[in-house]
């Protein structure tokens, strides 16, 4: 028995042995013990599996021994060292943890790593110089530390590579010299160095030596000087990117030699000198070529239209002459940006015959003749822009048929003749702009097509007729503005269907006739301006409910009657309705000197102003004046009591009825209450409506126990929630989402103190309330773009700025999914009493489960203009760097104290005109001058990460997790320099200046 006992016992062991966990899986198991795992990405890495090749982020290769060759931990919300355990793997090949918490410094003995061909470190927390171990890699062919704080200088020993082809050290702290010893990686395909605060210095010319390179990528780098012609040697280069820096000189005429460029940006330099003339026939691959944002003068080489172009971008230079014949035979054109110099002639007859053009855009030039008849041939030109040039003769009538059209603007020309009447109804439109030309004829019935018409902007011609029935079609319209032309006629009774409305701008026609009944419907309207037109009756009761309304000027019409008592409810900044023919008393709050004349012109109206009516023809005698009076007062005293009394009984009947009906009530509960349904419903008073927005109105709520929330009453009973008026679909639409049903799943399941706190909601089938704490300084774009601005110091606007972006930091890497806002801007973030920041509205917040890893095309835009980043206005593809953008442009309105957009810009929105300013006039024209000039060289370090947050390319923006850490940084810095806590203060330079400037 014994033997077979030892058998038996020896079989148990093997069996066991069988299913026990290989050495490579102990390996990966170890490394969980030096990780926190917050998502529990780890949860199935199971000690009882034979291997770790079905592990979350684990393969392994095809052999029978099942080796690990790959881990792939890409934003897994894991923090701490870099866990040197993985080297004992002997065939790992490929290692991710991009987008992590990876802390410290790297170990010198990462060289351990031996069989590493693929290392992706981006996006983590690691601090110190490169080392030089990882030069010690024999099979490193792609190593990627971009987004990291390393600093110091790149180590020498990264000249001895042996197999390296790609490099990125984008995004980092380095600010030694870009060290020619990297031309000695002859290896190299790919450098990327941008955005490091190098020391000045020019471009190696040392990096012609790396033949085998095609990428080179150093914008904002620090770099001067020239562009050497070594990099002429360069003939696999693809792309070369040396973008926001400050060389100097001409473009290289060198550079043509360069057969396989299919890209060159040198935008936002300080470029001088002409395009070279000659070499440019040599660049047969030539595609796309960027140039844009210098200071380029001369002319524009034929030579270098006579290339298979798909993209010429000269924008925002000094360049001047004709646009050369050649350009219109490329035949993959599909993008051409000029605007912004000083071009005239005409535009090439052929222009766009035999090319797909989707984007042109040749404005602020000073080009004239006729629009090119061929310019949609192809059928695929998306925008059209030719603003500020001296453009004449008429539209032509092919591109009433572009029906991919999107965004036409013809304004400030010289255009004449009718609109062709297809122009008016193409179906993809949202901005159509013919301001200040001399159109004549009308508005087609044919806009009943325009189903995507956001903004309609048609002054200052010479359009007559009536404006047809068919624009109250248009439900997506947002803007029309038809001032100084020539309309007859009444306004149409649909125009009261434009619900999305929040201008309407039709002064100085012949309009004549009443005010169509029905404008209560135009709840978002902001500014309406019907004067100098031949309008009469009564000034609609209905203008008293228009509660966003801010702008009113009804003057020079025929209007009679009274003024209605419900403009007192308007909080109007503009209001005139002089020389009219009304008459009675001007209402209490309007009765006041400075209101004057808003009401001059109209003998009938009196009030307690000078040279408004004689009151002796109103009354016999004063007698008789005092007596009304005293009749009048009294009668007010009985009615007040009266009203009293009702108000009482009516809320004990109320309350009691509530009791009956407590049933019909649902209250979901997120926090711990102190408070009922029905205490919430007491305070729904007109009384104490504090906002009003397409969403609904917002309540002040003063509960028993002292304390204060705030509760939003949906529009229309909650069935759909619209985003604010500023929200747009692609093609400027304001959109709906089922915002009740976001905003309770969002905030009923995330805690953080720097998110707005939803306490509850209250619902029944016809009326949905959220209530949420209560922020007594409003929102941050009302109190920083208003008349309290001054309120805003730079200690508290740093302080927002933190708060803000832990809040979004929160969202995008503690929330189990990620949650992407989607609508970050100044009026979604509020403030508390003590300017604390909570980020709120989260009506169209989607989570990454939702949309998808790496983003998911959406099917609209949901976002606010100015806020947008350009790939998800373009691509519809939506992810945490989105939102990274609109924080950025939120920063940049801190910091400059501006709105996101605005006419003084023009074209371009405040992240452009940031840029464009600081390259053209310097920091002190960026900052707002509000600022205490102290804080300079914090608000210079903050604008930078403005600007890094406002990247163009998604990936160069960094993660809210670093943006927190590099604001956390500045405040440290001023801590450590002032010996406060955590406050930024004042700081002096040696030499007892305040200068500082943006690196």
């Amino acid at each position: 028995m014994l033997p077979l006992f030892l058998l038996l016992l020896l079989l148990f062991q093997l069996t066991h042995l069988g299913h026990s966990l290989n050495q490579e899986g102990l390996f990966l198991h170890q490394l969980t013990l030096t990780f926190d795992d917050p998502d529990g990405v780890f949860s199935n890495w199971n000690q009882k599996d034979p291997t770790p090749c079905k592990w979350t982020g684990v393969n392994c290769d095809s052999s029978p021994t099942q080796s690990v060759n790959s881990l792939d931990l890409s934003s897994a919300n894991i923090a701490g060292p870099f866990p040197l355990i993985l080297c004992r793997l002997k065939f790992l090949t490929f290692l991710s943890l991009y987008n992590n918490s990876i802390n410290s410094t790297l170990p010198e003995n990462i060289s351990d790593c031996q069989p590493l061909e693929h290392l992706n470190l981006a996006q983590n927390l690691l601090t110190g110089p490169p080392p030089d171990a990882l030069s010690g890699l024999p099979n490193l062919k792609h190593l990627d530390l971009s987004g990291n704080n390393f600093s110091g200088d790149i180590p020498p020993s990264f000249a001895s590579f042996r197999r390296l082809e790609a490099i990125s050290l984008v995004a980092n702290l380095l600010d030694g010299e870009i060290p020619a010893f990297l031309s000695n990686i002859s290896t190299l395909k790919q450098l990327n160095l941008s955005y490091n605060p190098f020391k000045q210095g020019p471009v190696p010319p040392e990096l012609g030596n790396l033949t085998n390179l095609e990428i080179l990528w150093m914008s904002g780098c620090n770099l001067v000087g020239r562009i050497p012609d070594s990099l002429a040697q360069l003939k696999r280069l693809t792309d070369l990117d040396l973008a926001l820096n400050s060389l100097d000189g001409p473009v290289p005429s060198s550079l043509t030699e360069l057969s396989s460029v299919v890209q060159i940006e040198l935008y936002n330099n300080s470029l001088t000198g002409e395009l070279p003339v000659n070499g440019w026939s040599k660049m047969t691959s030539l595609r796309l070529i960027d140039v844009s944002m210098n200071y380029l003068s001369g002319s524009i080489p034929d030579e270098l239209c006579s290339l298979p172009l798909e993209s010429l971008n000269l924008y925002e230079n000094q360049l001047e002459g004709d646009l050369p014949v050649s350009l219109a035979k490329s035949p993959n054109l599909y993008e051409l940006r000029l605007f912004g110099n000083r071009l005239t002639g005409e535009l090439p007859a052929d222009l766009g015959k035999n090319s797909p053009l989707l984007w042109v855009d040749v404005s602020s030039n000073k080009f004239h003749g006729q629009i090119p008849s061929g310019l949609c041939d192809n059928g695929t030109l998306e925008e059209l822009l030719m603003i500020y040039n001296s453009f004449s003769g008429e539209i032509p009538a092919s591109l009433g048929e572009c029906t991919s059209l999107t965004r036409v603007r013809f304004g400030y020309n010289n255009f004449s003749g009718q609109v062709p009447a297809g122009l008016w109804g193409l179906p993809h439109v949202y901005l159509l702009e013919l301001i200040d030309n001399s159109f004549s004829g009308g508005i087609a019935k044919t806009i009943a097509g325009a189903s995507n018409l956001s903004a309609l902007v048609i002054s200052n011609n010479q359009f007559s007729g009536q404006i047809p029935e068919e624009i109250g079609w248009l439900e997506s319209l947002a803007e029309f503005t038809g001032s100084n032309n020539r309309f007859t006629g009444s306004l149409p009774a649909s125009i009261v269907n434009l619900g999305q409305l929040w201008k309407l701008d039709l002064h100085e026609n012949g309009f004549s006739g009443k005010i169509p009944n029905g404008i209560h419907s135009w709840k978002k309207l902001n500014e309406l301006n019907l004067a100098d037109n031949d309008l009469s009756g009564n000034i609609p009761e209905e203008i008293g409910t228009l509660s966003v309304l801010n702008y009113l000027d009804l003057s020079g019409n025929q209007f009679s009657g009274k003024i209605p008592l419900g403009l007192q409810n308007l909080r109007l900044n503009e209001l005139n309705l002089s020389s009219n023919h009304l008459s009675g008393d001007i209402p209490p709050f309007y009765a006041k000197e400075i209101y004057k004349s808003s009401f001059s012109g109209n003998p009938g109206l009196c009030g307690d102003m000078a040279g408004l009516c004689d009151r002796k023809t109103g009354y016999k005698s004063m007698g008789y004046v005092w007596l009304l009076r005293s009749i009048f007062m009294l009668a007010g005293i009985v009615f007040i009591v009266g009203v009293i009394w009702f108000y009482l009984k009516y809320r004990n009947f109320k309350k009691a009825k509530r009791v009956i009906d407590k049933s019909k009530w649902t209250l979901m509960s997120f926090h711990k209450l102190g408070f009922s349904e029905f205490e919430i419903l007491d305070c729904l008073d007109e009384d104490n409506v504090i906002g009003t927005g397409s969403s609904g109105k917002v309540y002040k709520a003063v509960l028993s126990s002292g304390e204060v929330v705030a509760v939003k009453k949906l529009w229309g009973g909650g069935a759909k929630m619209a985003v604010e008026s500023g929200d747009i679909e692609k093609g400027g639409n304001i959109i709906q989402n089922d915002g009740f049903e976001a905003e309770v799943e969002t905030l009923g399941k995330i805690r953080h103190k720097n998110i707005v706190k939803l306490w509850c909601c209250c619902t029944t089938k016809d009326c949905k309330l959220l209530v949420y704490e209560y922020m007594p300084n409003g929102s941050l774009g009302d109190l920083l773009h208003g008349n309290k601005s001054g309120m805003l110091s730079w200690p508290i606007r740093y302080k927002i700025a933190v708060d803000a972006a832990e809040g979004l930091s929160y969202l995008h890497h503690d929330c189990v999914p990620p949650i992407v806002h989607r609508d970050v801007k100044s009026n979604n973030i509020l403030l508390d009493g003590d300017f604390g920041a909570r980020v709120a509205d989260f009506g169209v917040a989607k989570a990454v489960d939702a949309i998808g890893k790496g983003g998911k095309s959406m099917s609209v835009i949901a976002g606010s203009c100015g806020y947008i980043a350009p790939e998800y206005a373009y691509t519809l593809r939506v992810n945490e760097k989105s939102d990274i953008y609109s924080f950025g442009v939120v920063i940049l309105e801190l910091v400059t104290g501006r709105l996101p957009v605005d006419p003084e810009f023009g074209e371009k929105d405040l992240v452009k005109w940031v840029c464009t300013t600081l390259d053209q006039k310097g920091i002190d024209d960026v900052l707002d001058s509000k600022l205490d000039s102290c804080f300079k060289e914090e608000i210079c370090k903050v604008l930078n990460i403005g600007l890094l947050c406002t990247s163009p390319l998604p990936i160069n923006r960094p993660s809210m997790r670093r943006v927190v850490k590099l604001l956390q940084e500045i405040g440290a810095e001023s801590q450590s320099k002032n010996g406060k806590d955590g406050k930024l203060t004042p700081y002096y330079y040696e030499d007892g200046s305040d200068q500082g400037s943006v690196a």
